[in-house]
């Protein structure tokens, strides 16, 4: 003998097993979860420990310590000018991935393929340096190569030159440090002239491995065998900067805590 179930009861069995089922989906933010520093991409090499170590205390320093302590270490500036900003706040470091574009006019559909494959053969941790020549007024980059980036795990982008699509890059989380924010497009325009060489991005030499280190204040170059001397020395630096605020603030006199700790 069959037992004949009300309709009425059948609905309210099926609405209960798909508000359930819906309740047991995964939340999905606006963006992929970024891989975590240090972890290894198809096709890359994971850090070293002492890659690993070097890095992490880099994310951690400021840069103005930083960019002072290359100045006591190699007499040189090191710096980016006050132009290169990030669009919007964030701190990052990784080794650097360089990237040229030349000026030049053409109709060649290839003629920036070359950028594009940097980013594909970039490992976790790199910062994409791109210095467009003469080109502050051109977007080097917008949101289809942040994705990439970001799904590659890259520390951020640094850009001699223009940055777009700067909300779709907000949005996925992406720091990039550019001349300005533009619309225009480097197609057309632009050549490929070359990846992981010398360039020189707003003012500074840098090399492929270089550390990149960026925060609100600014950009800071070191390169890779300089890299743990800098970072010891802007250590120190940081840590007496620190603890000389809590002495200004007893004192009530900068002249005093500089005297006692020889860092202004």
């Amino acid at each position: 003998m069959s037992i004949r179930i009300p309709r009425f009861w059948i609905s309210i069995a099926v609405a209960v097993v798909l508000v359930a089922g819906f309740i047991a989906m995964p939340v999905l933010g606006p963006s992929r979860p970024r891989v975590a520093a240090g972890s290894q991409a198809p096709g890359s090499a994971a850090l070293s420990a002492d890659e690993a170590s070097l890095l992490d205390g880099y994310r951690h320093v400021e840069v103005a310590s930083v960019s002072d302590a290359m100045e006591k270490v190699t007499g040189k500036r090191a710096y980016m000018s006050h132009h290169m900003r990030p669009i919007f706040p964030t701190k990052f470091a990784g080794f650097a991935v360089t990237v040229l574009l030349k000026k030049e006019a053409n109709h060649d559909s290839n003629a920036l393929d070359g950028m594009l494959t940097a980013i594909d053969q970039g490992a976790p941790n790199s910062v994409y340096v791109m210095v467009v020549e003469d080109g502050s007024d051109i977007a080097g980059m917008g949101g289809l190569m942040g994705t990439a980036m970001s799904a590659r795990d890259f520390s951020g982008a640094v850009i001699d030159g223009g940055v777009r699509d700067v909300a779709y890059l907000q949005k996925i989380g992406f720091p990039v440090f550019g001349l300005g924010i533009v619309p225009s497009t480097s197609v057309g325009h632009y050549r490929f002239g070359g990846a992981n060489i010398p360039v020189t991005c707003d003012g500074v030499p840098v090399s492929a491995g270089d550390i990149i280190a960026a925060d609100n204040d600014g950009v800071v170059a070191i390169p890779r065998a300089a890299a743990p001397e800098v970072l010891k020395i802007a250590r120190e630096m940081d840590f007496k900067e620190h603890s000389m605020y809590a002495t200004i603030e007893k004192l009530k006199s900068i002249v005093e805590a500089v005297k006692q700790f020889g860092r202004i």
